[in-house]
């Protein structure tokens, strides 16, 4: 038996428990290292000598783009990847790979389009998300240079996600790590030795996320993958593309109106209190990723295991793998909420060591991130409907937290109370409403969905 068909096997058969292990922690690995892209960025420019702290909001301003394009990934590639799980789970191999090829297509056909778009209306955009005349120049410099790379990100991201589906987690983490360690090699050597600072940071990610996008789509062309690239399945068709479209839109949600949030919250910021307060969402931001990611890992690793065995029939198996997934994801947001609240200033510091940012962040995190513990609920609930091929009540739950709890909450409440405070008060009002409302939908729907 071949190493792509044992790892089908053990997703129908292995115990859940080691199974997640061996998944997850691969894709957690991988999400940590991917988030070093960006991270690591904003720890070398927030520390570049005399400009760091004007520099690193200037970069934080390019955050609606840059979540724009992971989110077109996401539509490609995390909507087409549960539903080639579901077909290996019914034995349709043909299927799952006339997915992948569609898919594919679909990630070429939108890197086009959006290096086109975003390198037309990239200067007026980034004005409109927060930059000011002392930070455009530093947005400028980083996303002219990003946008080359879109196509790059955009294979590496979206296709590493069939690596995963077929319970390839080990590769999925080392395509990750490629990009990734070269990425943190290159940035001080682009960014301080060569002296091309922000413009170095962004010479650097397009060159990790290139290899990182060579080794994926190689991988899936050779006989080590289960799902294989074929010529014959590049070309789109119009009910694979719906079927992708279907379930990838809810992904696509989450991670656009991120961009969403991000524009609200830093043009109320610049308004209520100016670039000092639109840094302090950038730091913020950093650390919401250094939650977030390893709970994505997790999801990641488990819902191959739901997505096979749900195709299967196997609604045991399928149950006690949630269970599994939502003690996890809780457990890390609850950590999450101990650690932003206990340390925010040495968080701060991380990214920036402007005395007047560290003290305002110790302030302001503690607000910020006081919902984050109820997150796990909501993701681990999320992730199962999506790995269910759920897209109606996947796509109302993307919308819910964000468009139509947060960015109203956002504008609202600091014109009722007349404070910056209250756009930083608002995120944990959406947190704890949208994971209750995302965990008693998912036991409403359990029965039908998974019924004994």
């Amino acid at each position: 038996m071949s190493q792509s068909h044992r790892n089908e096997e053990s997703l129908a058969h292995a115990p859940i428990g080691p199974l997640m292990v061996r998944l997850a922690m691969p894709a957690v690995a991988a999400q940590l290292i991917n988030m070093l892209y960006n991270i690591v960025d904003r720890i070398y420019i927030g520390h570049i000598e005399e400009v760091g702290r004007t520099a690193l909001t200037g970069l934080g301003v390019t955050f609606p783009i840059l979540m724009l394009i992971s989110a077109f990934t996401a539509f490609a590639g995390m909507g087409g990847a549960p539903l080639a799980s579901i077909r290996l789970g019914a034995g349709d191999r043909e299927g799952a790979e006339q997915i992948l090829g569609n898919s594919t297509a679909l990630l070429l056909c939108l890197s086009a389009a959006l290096t086109v778009v975003f390198s037309i209306i990239k200067e007026p955009a980034l004005m409109a998300f927060g930059a000011s005349e002392e930070t455009i120049g530093y947005a400028l410099d980083y996303i002219s240079i990003y946008l080359i790379g879109t196509v790059f990100v955009q294979l590496a991201l979206g296709l590493n996600a069939y690596i995963t589906a077929q319970g390839q987690a080990l590769a999925s983490m080392f395509s990750v790590l490629i990009g990734a360690v070269l990425n943190i090699l290159l940035d001080p050597l682009f960014i301080f030795t060569f002296g091309l600072g922000v413009q170095g940071a962004a010479i650097a990610t397009v060159i990790s996320q290139g290899v990182s996008a060579c080794w994926v789509v190689s991988f899936l062309c050779s006989q080590r993958s289960g799902l294989r690239i074929r010529w014959k399945n590049l070309r789109l068709t119009l009910p694979i593309v719906g079927q992708i479209a279907s379930l990838g839109v809810a992904p696509f949600i989450m991670q656009s109106t991120e961009s969403l949030v991000t524009v609200v919250l830093n043009s109320g910021l610049q308004f209520y209190g100016g670039d000092l307060y639109v840094a302090t969402i950038t730091v913020m931001q950093s650390v919401m990723q250094m939650v977030v990611m390893p709970v994505q890992g997790i999801t990641q690793g488990i819902q191959p295991i739901m997505s096979y065995n749900f195709g299967a029939k196997n609604y045991q198996r399928v149950r006690k793998a949630f269970r599994l997934l939502l003690r996890t994801t809780l457990t890390v947001t609850v950590a999450a909420f101990a650690l932003t609240a206990l340390f925010p200033k040495s968080l701060a510091l991380i990214f920036n060591d402007n005395l007047e940012l560290v003290e305002l962040v110790g302030q302001v995190m503690p607000i910020f991130f006081g919902g984050i513990w109820a997150f796990g609920a909501q993701i681990a609930c999320q992730s199962a409907f999506m790995a269910m091929g759920q897209a109606k009540t996947s796509l109302f739950l993307a919308l819910l937290r964000k468009v139509i709890l947060l960015i109203p909450l956002a504008i609202i409440l600091p014109r009722i109370t007349g404070s910056v405070m209250g756009i930083y008060v608002a995120e944990p009002v959406a947190d704890i409403l949208a994971s209750g409302t995302t965990l008693a939908l998912f036991l409403h729907k359990r029965k039908t969905l998974l019924p004994e």
